[in-house]
């Protein structure tokens, strides 16, 4: 299957790409204890062959920004193929579609066929918009909102108008741009920050939605967003966006109820090793859902990590 997908995208046939993705109804994905939030442009297909084993609490599908015009077609598609493999996903699967004036209304409708977890609507402005994505949405996906515009900042605790708005995400950079500020003011230090972090956390939570922290464009520059995480999970915060898996592995190792988390992996740790004395190396837990060596490796590696950490 991968194969036919990689030949139909390298001779950009969008026809033969569109036969292979399946309409399917998933099983969706209704946690909302997730951490990290791990972008994924959907024109990259050798990324969206990794999900399963990506190191993050949720995958963005994204089709927004990062995405060229050219390429917008081709990923949509790609993004309906790789939902339709994924029938079940221990990782939430959320799909940022592109602004409702470019787009947006038409690839909800297309990707109602293929159940994506949730819809992520970016540059969201009025309590109006929310409600007309509402009523082209099928019933039973997510609506998550982009936070990145002046109008969304002044109507935000307005816009959480059905239950099944479950997250806001902050866009600093549109956000900061949209009002006239300067990106250089985007600093640790800065008051302003603390300010809108603390009033964004604050109204999510009171309206019973998640808040997800902004993307740290520096990915390479992990001391300094390892700062941010310790900033932010001082204020309150349990989930960020992310654009590698180093910066998902630093959410998932700092957002963490340490006490839960460490009783969790010591859980796991055991479970693991008595399977794997029975030759079973992957199965399914009542509680923890399923566990293979990958997780059991996350868990020992969370475990090692405290025991440093103590001494």
């Amino acid at each position: 299957m991968l194969q036919a997908i990689e030949t139909a995208y390298a001779q950009r046939d969008l026809k033969a790409l569109d036969a292979l993705a399946t309409p399917t109804f998933r099983e969706l994905n209704k946690k909302n204890d997730y951490k990290s939030v791990l972008m994924l442009s959907c024109h990259n297909i050798k990324h969206l062959s990794k999900i399963a084993t990506i190191e993050a609490d949720c995958i963005m599908l994204n089709l927004e920004d990062g995405v060229s015009q050219e390429e917008k077609p081709f990923a949509l598609v790609l993004c309906a193929i790789f939902l339709s493999q994924h029938k079940k996903c221990e990782k939430k699967l959320v799909v940022r579609v592109n602004s409702l004036d470019e787009d947006g209304f038409k690839e909800i409708t297309y990707l109602n066929q293929f159940m994506p977890d949730a819809i992520r609507v970016p540059k969201i402005k009025t309590q109006e918009e929310v409600n007309a994505v509402l009523h082209l949405l099928h019933d039973d996906i997510e609506l998550h909102l982009s936070i990145e515009t002046a109008s969304a900042w002044i109507n935000l605790q307005t816009l959480a108008v059905n239950k099944r708005i479950t997250a806001f995400h902050l866009g600093i950079l549109d956000l900061f741009a949209d009002m006239g500020l300067s990106q250089s003011l985007i600093r640790l230090e800065n008051p302003t920050l603390h300010y809108m972090l603390s009033h964004f956390l604050i109204t999510s939570l009171a309206l019973g939605v998640k808040p997800i922290s902004f993307i740290f464009q520096e990915f390479k520059d992990l001391q300094t967003f390892q700062a941010w995480l310790d900033l932010e999970k001082s204020m309150g915060y349990s989930a960020k966006g992310c654009i590698s898996p180093a910066q998902a592995q630093l959410v998932n190792t700092t957002f963490v109820d340490t006490e839960q988390e460490i009783k969790r992996a010591k859980t796991i740790v055991k479970l693991f090793e008595m399977h794997k004395e029975e030759g079973i190396s992957g199965f399914v837990d009542a509680e923890y859902g399923f566990i293979d060596e990958p997780i059991y490796k996350g868990a020992l590696s969370l475990l090692n990590k405290a025991i440093i950490k103590k001494n």
